[in-house]
């Protein structure tokens, strides 16, 4: 039998008032990828933090190798052969590429100096492994999101690592990078490196990992080989019960065209996009990083002027100049990153749902507590947020519940059309399958819906219709019925229909 990388065994954790973990065991083979699933909450980050050394546990042990161990900060952790590759990017972004890889471990030479030569020598060197497009001088602040990630990867590289921890490391990653992130993985496994992989993507743990572990409400529920199981199994372990994945067949009741856009175009980023959304439809955007989608979301949102074209709400041509005129004028959206552009995470529940109208609910020159909180029940009851009450934090919220936050206080708004960028980005599968029903269950009481995601079961499940793009061009919109999943790969690829070109 190989001896595992590391293992935890009977872990227990408490807060106030809360059992985190209750005699939780997790172990990684050395060469393995194992992935570590479960709901939000379910206790899979606090376990982690116990392994990194952030949190002590009040029961049980860590052993790496054969050696039991106790670390009380990140630093000891690394030290014994643990790193971590965060979800939550944790970069100086004014400092290089470089200095960000070795911080705090800069190569040194006589007198205590920096050894500039070595540093940019052995960063670049880690970086033509990530085939990155940037260097070791690069300032960080000056890459996108994506490629700071990488960053990220890129100091797991630089120790000798017994085991390394990959939390969503794909959420901000192209399909291209999500390629080269999986060849640094396989490049680990062979060089006997066990693999902790969080990840709420069903594909991604069935593509690359070899077994999964499951924990449920701070409990340990389970291991499975992944060759030897299926999503549904994995599911009911996760939650308890199997959920409706299936695509959508409803037929909805429509109503009057809701926004209408003729012959948008956006410089570069998108030309000459026509369609229109009903009330009481999804209309589901699909295509690859860069295609356009979010673009066209930012132009009905006052974010982005268009180039050309018209904008038609309830039959009436608008200008939107800003993010307050398209919420005047009914739009909403609930944006890609919740976090950095939908909620402010140091704020409560209820003043993050009343923020976009808080002007309105003045009692004289203060804001009305009981306004605020009479919305925030009742979206809060509408939606189904899981929370002690309107004071907790929404930073400490489930990402499942920050969502239905930020959908909450749009829905407030009471919008003609809502936009939903992306609607589960990093959420459990549990929660995934309610902000589902919840979109249909809005485009079924009358709301226009318009659907943005990179996941096509995500896309096939919700949508009516379906906007492939490509490269800033509508290539082709399929109802529900018609569209197959080998057809809509060849629309966000620039086929236009069967037997036809690709765009130009």
């Amino acid at each position: 039998m190989t001896k595992p990388a590391l293992r935890l065994e009977n872990i227990v954790k408490t807060f106030p008032g809360v059992r985190a973990l209750d005699g939780v065991s997790f172990e990684v083979l050395p060469g393995e990828v194992h992935a570590l699933m479960g709901e939000n909450g379910a206790g899979k980050s606090t376990l982690m933090k116990v392994l990194g050394g952030i949190h002590q546990p009040n029961e049980g042990r860590i052993l790496v190798g054969e050696e039991p161990v106790v670390m009380t900060n990140p630093l000891e952790a690394k030290a014994k052969g643990i790193v971590f590759i965060h979800q939550e990017l944790s970069l100086a972004e004014e400092l290089t590429v470089a200095e960000n890889i070795y911080l705090g471990e800069l190569p040194r030479k006589s007198f205590g100096r920096v050894d500039w030569a070595k540093l940019h020598a052995q960063t670049n060197e880690i970086l033509k492994k990530l085939k990155v497009g940037f260097d070791a001088r690069t300032t960080v602040g000056s890459l996108s999101i994506a490629n700071q990630q990488m960053v990220e990867i890129a100091r797991a590289l630089t120790v000798d690592a017994k085991a390394v921890i990959f939390d969503e490391p794909t959420a901000s990653l192209t399909d291209a990078e999500k390629v080269v992130l999986f060849e640094v993985i396989e490049d680990l496994r062979n060089d006997g490196v066990g693999i902790i992989y969080i990840s709420h993507r069903m594909e991604e743990i069935f593509k690359i990992t070899d077994r999964i572990s499951v924990l449920r409400d701070g409990q340990y529920r389970g291991t499975l080989v992944t060759a030897e199981t299926t999503e549904d199994e994995v599911t009911q372990l996760m939650i308890g019960r199997s959920l409706d994945l299936s695509r959508n067949h409803e037929h909805a009741e429509l109503g009057d065209v809701a926004l209408e856009v003729r012959g948008l175009s956006c410089g570069d980023l998108y030309r000459d996009i026509s369609f229109e959304i009903r009330r009481g439809e999804v209309v589901g955007f699909y295509g690859l990083v860069g295609a356009g989608r979010t673009e066209i979301a930012e132009t009905l949102f006052g974010l982005r002027a268009p180039s050309a074209g018209q904008i038609l709400l309830d039959g009436q041509e608008v200008h939107l100049h800003s993010p307050a005129d398209a919420i005047e004028r009914g739009i909403s959206l609930v944006p890609e990153d919740r976090k950095g552009q939908g909620l402010v995470l140091g704020m409560n529940c209820r003043d993050n749902m009343t923020l976009p109208q808080v002007g309105d609910l003045t009692a004289g020159p203060f804001v009305s507590d009981g306004a605020e909180v009479a919305i925030f029940d009742q979206y809060r009851d509408k939606l189904d947020i899981r929370t002690p009450g309107w004071r907790q934090l929404v930073g400490n919220l489930s990402g499942g519940n920050q969502q239905k936050i930020v959908i909450g206080k749009w829905l407030s708004m009471h919008p003609t059309l809502l936009i939903v960028d992306e609607p589960t980005r990093g959420i459990d599968v549990g929660s995934k399958s309610e902000i589902h029903k919840l979109i249909r269950q809005l485009a079924s009481q009358g709301y226009a819906v318009m659907v943005i995601s990179s996941e096509m079961p995500e896309v096939l499940h919700v949508s009516d219709r379906i906007v492939a793009m490509y490269h800033g061009e509508l290539i082709r919109t399929f109802t529900s019925d018609e569209v197959t999943e080998d057809s809509l790969i060849q629309a966000i690829s620039g086929i236009r229909a069967e037997g036809g070109g690709k765009a130009a």
